[in-house]
């Protein structure tokens, strides 16, 4: 007898039960701990024209996912940097730039959040291994008079923080 904890449909299941816990708890209001280990990294004031290098966003896994919960009224402006960023990696000389790149997906969540708050999807498939995905320093390469306000704009964007999730892929269905 087959148990029903080893079935491809519970298997489906705790998948959609474990995005479906992701997602409310990114909907759910930020509380103090949230916020001190998953906000945007925030640049000195003090900084000259290149910004202090934030944590690095490097994926370990196959595929990567970064949630990012921005403010109803924010979202031109982080879309605005998101397409500087799809320029910044476009002309970077950088190896491997591309290839990140044509991976790179940015989803917008049709309904908006509890709160009106819209979440936005960094979509990595595949991971380039190693690479580093940290907005500003793809930007810095790039814009590096333009990054210190491109990363005001961009910070002042988020309701939340940014959480980060690496996947390995189990199953490709459609090869």
């Amino acid at each position: 007898m087959r148990s029903t904890w080893t079935s491809p449909a519970a298997s489906w299941r705790r998948i959609v039960i474990g995005l479906t816990l992701t997602l409310v708890a990114l909907a759910m209001p930020v509380g103090v701990a949230y916020a001190q280990v998953a906000t945007p990294p925030q640049i000195p004031a003090a900084a000259p024209t290149q910004p202090a290098p934030p944590p690095s966003r490097v994926f370990t896994g196959d595929v990567g996912i970064m949630f990012n919960v921005v403010k109803p009224d924010k979202t031109a402006d982080f879309e605005m940097v998101v397409n500087k960023l799809k320029e910044a990696m476009a002309k970077s000389d950088k190896p491997g730039r591309k290839e990140q790149a044509a991976g790179w997906r940015v989803l917008k969540q049709a309904e908006p959040l509890p709160g009106g708050n819209v979440l936005y999807v960094f979509l990595i498939d595949p991971v380039v291994k190693d690479a580093d995905y940290t907005v500003s320093k793809i930007l810095a390469e790039v814009f590096p008079t333009e990054v210190q306000e491109l990363f005001k704009v961009y910070s002042a964007s988020f309701a939340g923080g940014v959480s980060l999730s690496n996947y390995q892929l189990v199953a490709h269905l459609g090869k």
